[in-house]
């Protein structure tokens, strides 16, 4: 403080000061409305699907995550070259958010290898899947490679699972708020998923419901509604139901 200073204007800038203090976003405003009514003040954070909160926790989590499953990627991708004839990694184009288009990276599960106007979804005893295939799927390893889709910033831990783009053109037309789910990037995992909305869809109700799953999510999406979702993930692999 100069000593030229009044008091009256030194109190001035401590109030401007305190003002614009006060005035930042509180460290718990992304907490959902149900949790955040526990303090003070109540959440108002209502864009955590585009933040760099959500960034920043892909990151924290994808890069270990990364260099942690290593070893195992490894293992992984020699299998799945003594398995059968191909590459180890399927690439497929997807949809992002706000309708951008990504490469998509998952272990190469099947003998055949769909980018076209057919891209058919794999069911129980599908003959298309290869046999170490089979397992991956169930268990969701094949999704690992995923890890570096979030790092790129294509993806993000938890969101929307993306879709193949003939997928994305029919559902579109069939379901009237499917083009909300691309408010939010798409996810390695996400809400529909921890409630049981995984796999085939072999109806327009089944599907519907999975999209009211992740409409749902975009609406609410926040760091502790991340978090839950992350913890129950594993939950959700070992039980697996239509995984194929």
């Amino acid at each position: 403080m100069s000593l030229h200073q009044s008091p009256a204007v030194v109190l001035a800038k401590s109030d401007s000061i305190g003002a614009a203090i006060a005035a930042l976003p509180s460290p718990i405003d992304f907490l959902p409305a149900d949790a955040a009514a526990w303090f003070a003040p109540s959440n108002t954070n209502d864009d955590w699907s585009v933040s760099l909160g959500k960034r920043a926790l892909d990151l924290v989590v994808a890069i270990p995550a990364v260099l942690l499953f290593a070893p195992l990627l490894l293992i992984i991708a020699a299998l799945i070259v003594i398995d059968s004839k191909g590459p180890v990694l399927f690439r497929q184009q997807r949809t992002g958010v706000c309708g951008r288009t990504f490469e998509i990276l998952k272990f190469r599960t099947m003998h055949v290898m769909e980018h076209g106007d057919e891209v058919k979804q794999a069911v129980a005893g599908d003959p298309r899947t290869t046999r170490l295939g089979a397992f991956l799927r169930r268990y969701s390893i094949d999704e690992l490679p995923q890890l570096l889709n979030v790092v790129n910033g294509d993806m993000s831990l938890v969101g929307p699972r993306p879709h193949a783009k003939v997928h994305d053109a029919y559902y579109g037309g069939e379901i009237a708020d499917y083009v909300h789910r691309f408010a939010a990037k798409p996810g390695m995992t996400g809400w529909a998923q921890i409630n049981g909305h995984r796999g085939p869809t072999p109806t327009l109700a089944v599907m519907q419901a999975r999209i009211d799953h992740d409409v749902w999510y975009v609406k609410n999406a926040s760091f502790a509604l991340d978090l839950k979702i992350l913890l129950k993930t594993p939950f959700a692999i070992i039980r697996p139901r239509n995984a194929f």
